[in-house]
C-alpha cells in the first residue's frame, strides 16, 4: 500500500506565492511519473504539471513560466512552487503518482487534496 500526504495550501493574495509537497509513503520500489491536479468548484479535475523519473517536467499552458514541479527521489517527494498566482488557480490541488510497489504491482495513487485559495 502506498499513501500520499500533501501539504503546504493556504489563503494567499494575488501576485503572491505557495509551495506545495507532496509525500510518498510505503511499498514503493519506484516512483514514476509524479504531478499535480487541481480541481475548482463546478469544474473537471485538470492536470497542472507532471514530471517523469527521468525528471522531464510538462505543465498546462495556463500555468507555464508561473509554476515549477520538482522532485526528491531520496525523499519520495514531489514540489509544485506556485508563483504570481491568480484568482483562477483557486482550487484543491491533488498530488499523483504511478508506483511500481514491492511485491510488484503498478499503482496509481492519490492523495487527499490540499485547498489553494488567492483571493485579496
Amino acid at each position: 500500500q502506498v499513501h500520499l500526504v500533501e501539504s503546504g495550501g493556504g489563503l494567499v493574495q494575488p501576485g503572491g506565492s505557495l509551495r506545495l509537497s507532496c509525500a510518498a509513503s510505503g511499498s514503493i520500489f519506484t516512483l514514476n511519473a509524479m504531478g499535480w491536479y487541481r480541481q475548482a468548484p463546478g469544474k473537471q479535475r485538470e492536470l497542472v504539471a507532471v514530471v517523469t523519473r527521468g525528471n522531464n517536467p510538462n505543465y498546462a499552458d495556463s500555468v507555464k513560466g508561473r509554476f515549477t514541479i520538482s522532485r526528491d527521489d531520496a525523499e519520495n517527494t514531489v514540489y509544485l512552487q506556485m508563483n504570481s498566482l491568480k484568482p483562477d488557480d483557486t482550487a484543491v490541488y491533488y498530488c499523483n503518482a504511478l508506483v511500481t510497489t514491492t511485491p510488484v504491482n503498478y499503482l496509481e495513487v492519490w492523495g487527499q487534496g490540499t485547498l489553494v485559495t488567492v483571493s485579496s
